[in-house]
């Protein structure tokens, strides 16, 4: 019996000793991003098993911060089983201005500025603000640490007072509103493993509707007020592949919403909906990119739904608040092709395709895919990508309506429409 224990510490401490063990990990490039962040964040660590599919993984994870650009490694032997890992990164531009120019109701030219900080104190700390008048003032700020409590555990807070006028439409008759939303949301981020992560928390909002114009009936009041406790969870499953503006994979994003009205004059309320992302590399210079968005919520008769046809959301061209519904599918599918990609900058062209269906609030489930409800868009557009600055994509599109009476037009903005 001695002999056979022996035998087996033996050969436990002959096959540890041929373990390949981490000795020490060096990161090259880091300027303002702090290393001992980064080194807390990735799995790999010093004095463990030095694991090749870990590593892979910690690579992914460094590129999907807003502060990476790119990240590469290098295995070099140190001594008996001990390996040496220095990572290589090069990093992003974080401190980023805003500025959009769009037009909205009655001719008017609406603005918005802001600055975002995607890197406070090289732990990859979000925080920004922004002001807004589109013959209303609104503004907003937010604070995101994704890695606050450990390389697991963060918190998101956003507070914000956002007005707009809004046109809605309800039995052919429409009105128009001002919609003024203050809110503020704490929210819990919890990474679950490499792929899959949760977000969770808490929403207190004023919700106030009034009206500019329209007649006033029972389905268009002058006025609604309501205050409001929103519960949010967010799912996301990640396995995209990141180089620069090319993506190649698939990512999940499931929104869960439940809103309760702190009086007795409004019922609850659900909405949910799911993104599904699938992007696949084309060559060395293209980019196949596919969104499908997929929402229900609950489904009374109101004016006040959460989903909308509109141009900066899902039909580009289609125009500014268009209708609302309480269901929503849309695919949203484009080709990118790199044109011209020297050092910081990149021109990316694209053909696009948008198609969806609405269900009017009140309508049954049937009437959801009924043909008379898709509206079909296609276009072309183009990407101006500063390769060294996080998300720095100018995005120019024009759609033209497909089906009939369909409206055409530019849409503008920043980062890629999905």
């Amino acid at each position: 019996m001695k002999h056979f224990l022996l035998l087996i510490i033996l050969v436990s401490t002959f096959a540890v000793a041929q373990t390949r063990q981490i000795n020490n990990i060096e990161i090259f490039g880091a300027k303002k991003t702090k290393v001992e962040f980064l080194k807390k964040i990735i799995n790999s660590k010093e004095n463990k098993t030095l694991d090749s599919l870990v590593l892979k993984r910690d690579i992914v994870r460094l590129i999907r911060l807003p502060s990476i650009a790119r990240a590469t490694f290098k295995v070099v032997h140190a001594h008996q089983n001990y390996y040496d890992i220095s990572i290589t990164i090069e990093e992003n531009f974080t401190i980023i201005p805003e500025l959009s120019i769009w037009e909205v109701a009655n001719n008017q030219t609406a603005i918005k500025i802001g600055l975002n900080e995607f890197n406070l104190f090289g732990r990859n700390i979000n925080i920004g603000g922004f002001y807004q008048f589109n013959g209303f003032h609104s503004y907003g700020f937010k604070y995101s640490a994704p890695q606050l409590f450990s390389n697991k555990l963060g918190l998101s807070i956003t507070h914000q007072n956002q007005k707009s006028e809004e046109p809605v439409r309800f039995n052919n008759s429409t009105a128009s509103y001002l919609y003024n939303d203050v809110s503020t949301e704490v929210l819990g981020l919890y990474e679950l493993n490499f792929k899959n992560n949760i977000r969770f928390g808490i929403n207190y909002l004023k919700e106030k509707y009034t009206q500019l114009s329209g007649d006033i009936t029972s389905f268009f009041p002058q006025e609604v007020n309501a205050n409001k406790l929103l519960f949010k969870s967010v799912y996301t499953y990640d396995n995209l592949r990141y180089d620069y503006q090319y993506l190649d994979g698939f990512k999940s994003v499931f929104y869960g919403q439940f809103i309760t009205s702190l009086s007795s004059s409004q019922k609850d309320f659900l909405v949910a909906w799911n993104n599904f992302l699938y992007y696949k590399r084309i060559g060395t210079k293209g980019n196949w990119a596919n969104r499908v968005r997929f929402g229900l919520s609950s489904n009374r008769r109101s004016p006040f739904v959460p989903f909308v046809s509109d141009n900066n959301i899902n039909l580009r061209g289609v125009g500014i608040l268009v209708d609302r519904a309480s269901g929503t599918l849309v695919w949203n599918t484009e080709y990118r092709h790199t044109l011209y990609d020297k050092n910081w900058f990149a021109i990316q062209s694209n053909v696009f395709l948008d198609a969806g269906f609405w269900r009017a609030s009140g309508s049954s489930f049937n009437q959801f895919l009924a043909i008379d409800n898709l509206q079909v868009h296609t276009g072309l557009g183009v990407r101006f990508i500063h390769k060294k600055i996080y998300n720095a994509i100018l995005r120019i599109d024009y759609g033209v309506g497909v089906t009939p009476n369909s409206p055409k037009g530019f849409v503008f903005g920043l980062g890629q429409y999905f």
